[in-house]
């Protein structure tokens, strides 16, 4: 049964409809649903029908709600992603600008892998610019004029020249017929806007488009979308400006907001939240002011208040939590109904050794629990083969991390070596380095490395062996190079994990690496079984589209969430952004949702932990606060705001003039075109490339 906005919205067959669905409201309850109004009432065949999700799971998904409410046969292909359309669409028409429909669609490793191709064939340090970097300005170039791209290197007629890597990388990807994500939607509108006779048989097919999540939609996304219905106007999007959490990507939720639609609706009754979770969701929401406004309601009871925890440290902070889900477990609940959510992933260390020191079940959800993250267990085995040179597994999983070119046929030949000597593989090595095979630089750093690292064990606590060995070994290096910044970020957790080992030693000689790895054992190895129920943790970006009997959000500390680094990157759109997710990850509770933070200092500059800015838009009496915060802590959050607020403005009040001389770690000298103050962003030109970059990455010359 249908709420009357809700079939208000299924009814809604003709012209361009918005409907503004808010957390919880069942909108893929009614996309499923209208979908089988135009099929089972209205008599449209299913082919003439468009149904567009953000994700392969969400396409799944829906499919499999239409099936159960539609005849058999009545559920197609065109039940997709935005991009599997496009895969569809360019089977059929990429033969149009020279392209075999046998094209090849290549992911982020691919793309990686060219990228380091390019970059190497160019000569480009991957200590100044990462891959990331270069793919980051590979997407600036396609993205600031796709048929411009498209016409000048891709068509038969192009031109082979090759000025630059990214030039070199974009050939690479013309010789392999390979399309990343976003050739795909770049090819599809080419198409579309250059071959009538394309247009014209994709527009007359496709009778009705619906979009799932369209406040998550890019510019061109939209442009796709407006080309598909420029026939018969029939666009159904359906979305919740509220939660846009993916405009650091592309997503552009003021489309949305502003879409002029012949019909509007709001799914504002949320089925799944208690009236206390869902005031402290309206309250942190309502700051924002790219939004449509509505406000969320439930016809559910209250049940337990909202519970703000302010902890002494980190250590607490997790402690309590597992505390609370012993007790729930207790009371009969499974430990799935738990979940703990966090803006970045390196905050779960803390919460995942509490859980294994309780023998609580966990799972990290669509990622890698903190000990079994790689970069993780490089650093570990490092200082395992440290501790002891018998390790032959810790030997041969770092021997060649960071590359030493020492392959499976030299550790072949050292392991045939090793069972003749009948030593571990590292004394092998050491007993042979002038075998032709090893008698390398490389090598010789290595053994010299470990030797030198044993030595240093000795008078050195872990946290100074750990810092010596990331710089010495290159580790350090590799991670920033070629890694994103999640992992840079997990290898600092580490580091303050260990110290937080030191402190707690009464003797400072078991401050050193031989108690820290017995110390670890229990949790670089846990003893856990994957089937069964368990706690589920992960990032709040993960947690899009789940729902939870009972949801901790932790760490909540101004500079870490919000992430501070997104406001200065956008100032207000990352600030909106910000709240946003926290939002979203509210509005992830059904029945009980704690708010958690704890005191200290920041990691990265010493400074002072303050509470979330989130935490003060809260009205008090929405909240059962635990653990007395300091009312000078929260005067200190004001504070901060300011100091980030005026920093920002100052530099917004020095706009650099066209024709000024700016510099880029990359680019390098450039000059202003002019400055768009709506994206508080620069139009730089580099030679004959343009990149539009925000201050902080420019400095005048």
């Amino acid at each position: 049964m249908l709420t009357p906005s809700q079939q208000r919205a299924q009814e809604a067959s003709e012209g361009r409809v918005r409907v503004v669905a808010g957390a919880g409201s069942g909108k893929t309850r009614v996309l499923a649903h209208r979908f089988a109004y135009l099929v089972n009432d209205l008599g449209i065949a299913p082919g003439n029908i468009l149904c567009i999700t953000f994700t392969n799971k969400a396409a799944q998904e829906m499919k499999h709600r239409i099936s159960a409410i539609v005849d058999s046969g009545a559920v197609n292909d065109f039940v997709c992603t935005i991009h599997s359309f496009c895969v569809k669409f360019l089977r059929r028409e990429i033969y149009r600008i020279g392209y075999p429909k046998s094209f090849t669609v290549i992911d982020e490793e691919d793309c990686k892998l060219l990228a380091k191709q390019a970059m190497q064939e160019w000569g480009i340090d991957r200590k100044k610019t990462t891959v990331e970097r270069f793919l980051k300005s590979v997407a600036a170039l396609k993205g600031w004029d796709p048929d411009a791209y498209i016409q000048r290197h891709l068509l038969p007629n192009a031109s082979p020249e090759c000025p630059d890597a990214i030039i070199r990388y974009i050939r690479l990807q013309l010789k392999l017929y390979a399309l990343d994500y976003d050739d795909l939607l770049y090819f599809t509108l080419y198409i579309l806007n250059n071959f009538p006779d394309a247009r014209e048989y994709w527009t007359d097919k496709l009778n009705y488009v619906m979009v799932d999540e369209v406040q998550d939609c890019s510019g061109d996304d939209w442009k796709l979308l407006h080309a598909l219905t420029s026939k018969h106007g029939n666009l159904f999007v359906v979305g919740d400006p509220d939660q846009a959490i993916y405009e650091w990507r592309g997503g552009n939720p003021r489309i949305f907001v502003e879409f002029k639609a012949q019909t509007d609706i709001i799914l504002d009754r949320n089925f799944r939240s208690t009236p206390d979770i869902l005031d402290v969701a309206n309250s942190i929401i309502e700051n924002n002011k790219n939004r449509v406004k509505k406000t969320l309601y439930t016809k559910r009871l209250n049940e337990h208040p909202v519970v703000y925890r302010h902890c002494k440290t980190e250590k607490e902070e997790a402690q309590m939590i597992a505390d609370t889900i012993m007790e729930g477990l207790r009371n009969g609940q499974e430990p799935s109904d738990f979940a703990i959510l966090y803006r970045s992933s390196f905050l779960s260390r803390q919460v995942e050794q509490a859980l294994l020191r309780n023998k609580l079940p966990y799972t990290v959800w669509g990622g890698v629990r903190f000990f079994e993250r790689r970069e993780i267990k490089d650093v570990l085995a490092y200082l395992r083969l440290i501790a002891n040179e018998a390790d032959d597994l810790s030997f041969t999983r770092i021997v060649n991390i960071p590359s030493r070119k020492f392959g499976d046929a030299s550790l072949k030949l050292l392991r045939t070596l090793a069972e003749e000597e009948n030593t571990p593989l590292f004394t092998t090595l050491c007993n042979n380095i002038t075998n032709p095979k090893f008698n390398r630089a490389p090598m010789h750093e290595f053994v010299a490395l470990i030797q030198n690292a044993r030595e240093l064990a000795e008078h050195l606590n872990v946290s100074e062996l750990t810092d010596n060995l990331l710089t010495r070994s290159g580790l350090a290096d590799t991670y920033r190079t070629d890694e994103s910044e999640e992992r840079l970020e997990n290898i600092h957790e580490l580091i303050n994990a260990m110290r937080e080992f030191e402190k707690a030693q009464v003797d400072e000689t078991d401050a050193g690496l031989y108690g820290y790895l017995q110390e670890i054992s229990l949790y670089a190895n846990p003893d856990f079984h994957r089937d069964g129920s368990h706690v589920r943790l992960m990032t709040i970006h993960q947690s899009k589209g789940l729902e939870f009997p009972t949801v901790f959000i932790i760490g909540l500390t101004e500079g870490i969430f919000p992430n501070h680094r997104s406001i200065r990157e956008r100032r207000k759109d990352g600030e909106e952004e910000e709240r946003r997710l926290m939002y979203v990850a509210v509005t992830r509770a059904c029945d009980m949702l704690y708010l958690s933070e704890s005191e200290g200092y920041m990691d990265d500059n010493g400074a002072l932990k303050y509470p979330s800015r989130f935490l003060t838009e809260v009205d008090t009496d929405l909240l059962k606060i635990e653990g007395d915060p300091d009312p000078k802590l929260l005067e200190g959050t004001r504070n901060l705001i300011s100091i980030l607020e005026s920093e920002l403005y100052m530099r917004d009040d020095a706009v650099w003039t066209a024709g000024t001389v700016v510099s880029h770690k990359v680019f390098g000298q450039g000059t202003v075109q002019s400055y768009d103050p709506a994206s508080k962003s620069y139009r730089v030109a580099f030679g004959n490339n343009i990149r539009n970059l925000v201050p902080r990455v420019l400095a005048k010359v």
